[in-house]
């Protein structure tokens, strides 16, 4: 019976010593995949929100009081310029240009009339004098209920698209009453807040056509058909925000965009000897972003990085690491600070073909 526990116990040390082999074979047989920053040149594209608003949206109001007596147009409807949109009940004002019409008239009789006297010496120069000034009096009344006439007939100051209407027919309207709003979305303006440091660098450098155009991502994360330009910056930063108001114009034929809405401005900029790194080899801690390099003892160390620009799976690094340093590209949870590896080197172009990097 000893003799059986004596052998059973040398198995169990043999088996035992068997598993701790194999499990030393397969921790040294293990190979973490590592890589170094790629040094080239790209494209960043940054985001602004965007507020899209009409090169012309302008309020349409009552110029004289009086019932609404006809409606021409419909709400959404395209108009032109000059087109009649809304009559306000015209009778009085009618009544009163004819009577002024008639006051004019009737001092012109008198003027001519006093003239025809004054060139026979039959009156003073002064009488005559009299006679024009109430016969120019007379037509400037004429011209002001003329005015006020056509007051009661509203047309489209350019061509546009109508709103909703804040009155309806039969409506007691008063003078500066809102009647509706047009809109000219023939183009579009998107404003746009740009912090100051950013600002800087856009006007610092040397601005070609193509870094002053940018696109409109719409609310359906669809871009915009049609490419827009920065025509505009506004003279004061916001000292509460500490941005800059830019403006960008968009054509749009297609009328796609209307007044109100928003979307994303993308600004695409060119990144000169940018350091490239995968996203998926950093980690943060408390907001900062950190790498794992690998020394040339092979073991694992933590580095600190400031980014530059963050792209598609990929991070433009500004400071914390050089263009021949290896980094830790996978398995990031399984080592430890200090820890020796086995590792395998990976080019850095190979590993950020397959992370969709646009460069030039």
């Amino acid at each position: 019976m000893k003799k059986v526990l004596v052998l059973l116990g040398i198995c169990t040390l043999l088996f035992n010593a068997s598993c701790n082999s194999h499990k030393e074979e397969k921790e040294e047989s293990v190979k973490f995949s590592v890589t170094s920053p790629l040094k080239t040149d790209t494209l960043i594209t940054k985001e602004y929100v965007g507020q899209v608003r009409s090169i012309q949206h302008i309020e349409l109001r009552a110029l004289e009081k009086g019932y609404l007596q006809k409606i021409y147009v419909d709400e959404g409807q395209h108009v032109k310029k000059g087109q009649l949109m809304f009559q306000i009940m015209p009778m009085l004002y009618k009544a009163e240009m004819q009577k002024a019409q008639a006051e004019a008239n009737f001092a012109e009789i008198e003027y001519k009339n006093t003239k025809a006297l004054a060139d026979s010496k039959v009156v003073s120069p002064n009488e005559l004098a009299m006679a024009k000034a109430k016969w120019d009096k007379a037509k400037a009344e004429l011209a002001l209920a003329q005015v006020h006439l056509g007051f009661t007939e509203i047309r489209a100051p350019f061509d546009g698209i109508m709103d909703r209407f804040q009155v309806r027919l039969g409506s007691l309207v008063d003078e500066g009453d809102l009647l509706t709003t047009l809109s000219d979305n023939s183009k579009m303006w998107v404003y746009f807040n740009v912090p100051e440091a950013e600002y800087l660098d856009y006007k610092t450098s040397n601005k070609s056509d193509q870094q002053k155009k940018v696109q409109l991502l719409m609310a359906n994360n669809k871009l915009y058909p049609y490419v827009g330009l920065i025509e505009t910056i506004e003279a004061d930063f916001n000292n509460e925000t500490g941005n800059i108001a830019f403006r960008a114009t968009f054509p749009n034929p297609r009328e796609i965009l209307r007044h109100g809405e928003t979307g994303n401005i993308q600004i695409i900029s060119p990144l000169k000897n940018a350091l490239l790194i995968p996203q998926k080899a950093t980690f943060e801690i408390l907001d900062k972003k950190y790498v794992y390099v690998i020394d040339k003892d092979s073991k694992v160390r933590t580095r600190e990085i400031t980014l530059a620009a963050e792209l598609p799976n990929i991070y433009a690094v500004k400071a914390g690491l050089s263009e021949g340093d290896k980094i830790l590209l996978e398995g990031l949870r399984q080592v430890k600070e200090n820890e020796k590896i086995n590792y395998q080197v990976l080019d850095p172009k190979n590993v950020m073909s397959h992370l969709q990097l646009y460069a030039e």
